[in-house]
């Protein structure tokens, strides 16, 4: 496996005018025409990166297309940890959306799929730690639900495009990045 570095990374965004990113691949990424990331080395795999570990080593405004499919689930929500005496809270899964609108240009897409956090399939699965449903991706977009639910801690804003979901099986959606406004701010 030949991992990508950045001179080709630049190269693939400039002679196609960005990337289509599969998070998560493993060892089935969606396509040739599509990078491939993941945080263990397998085949198929482009860029070994640590979903927790921020910037990704992509540039600004470089992805053109993100999926990710059975991966957000296996992010926590919440992390807290004692820094030299104090506690720290971070909100990993909050970073994770943040970073891939860091990485999308103006108004790219990014298409999910995970388990309903009340489904069966996400509770049988030990390394599943953040249970989503329909209602979390709003937290992400400033117009849903009138902003009440963005407002509690305003990442990078984010515009609902489709969602489905059973409650008993699986969430897909995909997400347009939104240029930052100033009156996402409240």
């Amino acid at each position: 496996m030949n991992a990508l570095n950045r001179n080709e990374i630049k190269k693939i965004v400039k002679e196609r005018g960005g990337i289509k990113l599969d998070i998560g691949c493993g060892n089935g990424k969606h396509g040739a025409d599509w990078v491939g990331m993941d945080m263990q080395a397998l085949p198929g795999v482009d860029i070994i990166q640590d979903f927790n570990k921020h910037p990704w080593g992509l540039p600004d405004e470089s992805v053109m297309t993100a999926m990710c499919t059975h991966v957000i689930e296996h992010i926590p929500k919440v992390i807290m940890s004692q820094v030299d005496g104090e506690l720290v809270t971070r909100f990993p899964l909050i970073e994770f959306f943040n970073e891939v609108w860091r990485i999308m240009i103006p108004d790219g897409q990014f298409a999910l799929v995970c388990p309903h956090g009340g489904s069966q399939g996400f509770m049988q699965d030990p390394t599943h730690i953040s249970q989503i449903d329909q209602y979390t991706f709003a937290y992400f977009d400033p117009l849903a639900f009138n902003g009440e639910l963005y407002q509690f801690y305003r990442p990078k804003p984010w515009r609902i495009k489709t969602l489905d979901y059973s409650p008993i099986g699986h969430i897909e959606a995909v997400l347009v990045k939104r240029r930052m406004d100033k009156s996402y701010e409240g």
